[in-house]
């Protein structure tokens, strides 16, 4: 292959995907979770982590099926990245340290309730009510507690995968609310177009469902009290949808090079052809209604690309199911797309696994890289009293067979933060 065909239409090197990984609560590995998705599983259900007794929301798509050796979201965050790695580099054909960087979107991290309240009985007695913070120092003092202390660092999880697997200077970990899983993967891209380095990591996840995160997500009035069936509540762009359902899970992706990825013999999965990211200043968690940041978002990514809107055969969108963003959403896609908007399938992976928060973005790159590899377009399930207002092939409650060789994936956040990517298959 001549020098030229690894470069973009920018003169970057082109960025290859030779790994995945993926943890939701369909189940843990590529093939499961596919098979799910493509038949149109449902992975939410009831809550049985902590008692839901008279709280509006008792579903979720908690993942319960991973053993951690503490309840907190620290360690469940690390126990999904540390499998959903482990599964990417075996498919990357990589083993032994990564030696190259590591990129990591995982959840804000406080301490569990429980942890709050034996910590709080330990404390010495107050003087006032304001010296609560004060109390809780002293107590850590008197009988420092590591495991309390880990679980409420930030960058505890990255720094572990870092030592798990052998990555090499700072692990970058960060957090951009709902497109946080792009963000850590248009890093990756910009390193390696950048020349820093041939490879990275890119992970994302989200173990962090607790009574706290549901009760603070209900007061926004963000979450679906539609609880039973649980199945059925997730509904993005129906008329009858009411908010989105909290999930947890976790997507690696090994970037390399192309040029890279052919010389070691490594199967090309997908290349990341663009991405575009805007902030968006209206409101700490609304979107602006008008669409102004997304649609700049989608046209950032795909000029990012090279591509035109005509190139684009599928998107996976961001599709939450709440009123709002729903519709904020197909006003963003209508500006970009016009009258052609109604003739490109449309999906939201969210109606089956619901709203991965921090690691949403990445596990819907692997779904979308997916859908090109096999042909198929994964439905939106609970399509049955369609929205009049938003026009869309939203590939209904069935899988459909069709080979893309282009695909838009939307993520937007609460408090603005907007990340689109263009993905496709091996360059001829």
């Amino acid at each position: 292959m001549i020098a030229s065909a690894y470069k973009d239409h920018l003169g970057r090197p082109i960025v290859a995907v030779t790994g995945m990984g993926i943890i939701t609560s369909l189940g843990q590995g590529l093939q499961d979770n596919w098979n799910a998705l493509s038949s149109g599983t449902s992975g939410i259900h009831g809550i049985t982590r902590f008692p839901t007794d008279g709280l509006s929301t008792r579903i979720a798509g908690t993942v319960d099926f991973i053993d951690i050796p503490a309840p907190n979201a620290v360690e469940r965050s690390y126990a999904f990245a540390r499998e959903t790695t482990i599964e990417a580099l075996a498919q990357a054909g990589l083993s032994g340290d990564f030696n190259a960087p590591l990129f990591l979107a995982a959840p804000p991290i406080e301490p569990e309730w429980s942890a709050r309240f034996e910590l709080a009985d330990r404390s010495p007695p107050a003087d006032h009510p304001g010296d609560a913070y004060d109390r809780f120092l002293a107590a850590m003092r008197q009988r420092p507690d590591p495991a309390f202390h880990e679980a409420a660092l930030f960058g505890a999880i990255s720094e572990r995968l870092a030592d798990r697997f052998g990555t090499r200077g700072l692990p970058v970990t960060l957090s951009t609310a709902c497109a946080s899983g792009v963000t850590a993967i248009q890093l990756g891209i910009e390193a390696i177009r950048q020349g820093r380095t041939t490879r990275a990591l890119t992970v994302a996840t989200d173990g962090s469902l607790s009574a706290e995160a549901l009760i603070r997500f209900s007061l926004l009035s963000a979450l679906s009290t539609q609880n039973d069936p649980p199945t059925k509540a997730s509904k993005p762009f129906s008329k009858d949808r009411d908010g989105f359902v909290i999930a947890e899970g976790a997507a690696t992706l090994v970037l390399e090079s192309l040029e890279s990825a052919v010389a070691r013999g490594a199967k090309i999965l997908g290349i990341m052809k663009g991405a575009g990211d805007k902030a968006d200043s209206f409101h700490r968690t609304r979107s602006s209604p008008d669409g102004g940041p997304a649609i700049a978002t989608i046209r950032a990514a795909l000029a990012d690309a090279g591509m035109a809107e005509t190139d684009i055969g599928y998107i996976n969108a961001h599709g939450t199911s709440t009123p709002e963003n729903d519709k904020m959403e197909y006003g963003a896609m209508s500006a970009v797309f016009g009258e052609r908007l109604p003739t490109i399938p449309v999906s939201s992976n969210k109606s089956m696994i619901g709203h991965t928060l921090t690691a949403a973005g990445a596990v819907e790159a692997v779904f979308s890289l997916q859908t090109m590899l096999t042909g198929t377009l994964p439905p939106t399930i609970n399509y049955n009293n369609p929205d009049p207002t938003i026009i869309l092939d939203v590939v209904p409650n069935q899988k459909r067979e069709k080979q893309v060789g282009a695909i838009l994936s939307n993520s937007f956040g609460f408090g603005g933060q907007n990340a689109s990517l263009v993905m496709a298959l091996e360059p001829a």
